[in-house]
């Protein structure tokens, strides 16, 4: 499995630009999944829901299921947030799985700039960035910059620079 995870401050177009590369890179034959970084005290369902209510009285894990789809909630009770390799093993194999978030997570990283948000870029500070989409022109970055606006574009990147070998996969993040 190969990881790229899209990094950037709030706002900057990180979600945006992961919805619009799933489908394109879907419809070039590529098998997919996504971790999302989540802020502490998420919630996937909903007070008064019955999976709520099984977590609330002290199941440590509630897996709901239907025909459709499963989801499977784990309590940390030990408040240690679980590290990128450990949650990439829970996945089932794919082709690629896009991480959004996690700038310290042991992988490729895809920069989301946007100068107008008055945020510093991230690539003088964090390691494995392979490039940078951005908005505007970035004439001190050291790294490609790819057109944020062009998703086409940047799934080409993807299959080109990730997809063809970066040197990077699940396997080698967790070593």
């Amino acid at each position: 499995m190969r990881v790229l995870a899209i990094i950037g401050w709030s706002g900057s177009g990180k979600t945006t630009l992961l919805t619009a590369l799933l489908p394109i890179l879907a419809a070039r034959g590529l098998r997919l999944s996504t971790i999302k970084h989540a802020h502490e005290g998420f919630e996937l369902d909903r007070e008064g829901k019955d999976s709520w209510r099984h977590r609330q009285a002290g199941a440590r894990e509630v897996l709901v299921a239907s025909r459709q789809r499963w989801a499977l909630m784990h309590e940390m009770a030990e408040r240690e947030e679980p590290d990128l390799p450990s949650l990439l093993a829970r996945l089932a194999p794919v082709d690629l799985v896009l991480v959004e978030g996690f700038k310290s997570g042991p992988c490729p990283k895809l920069e989301v700039h946007r100068p107008a948000l008055g945020q510093p870029p991230l690539w003088p500070s964090q390691p494995d960035i392979l490039a940078v989409a951005s908005d505007a022109a970035l004439p001190d970055c050291p790294y490609p910059v790819l057109a944020l606006g062009a998703p086409e574009a940047v799934a080409d990147w993807v299959l080109a620079v990730v997809m063809a070998g970066a040197g990077w996969s699940a396997a080698s993040t967790m070593a």
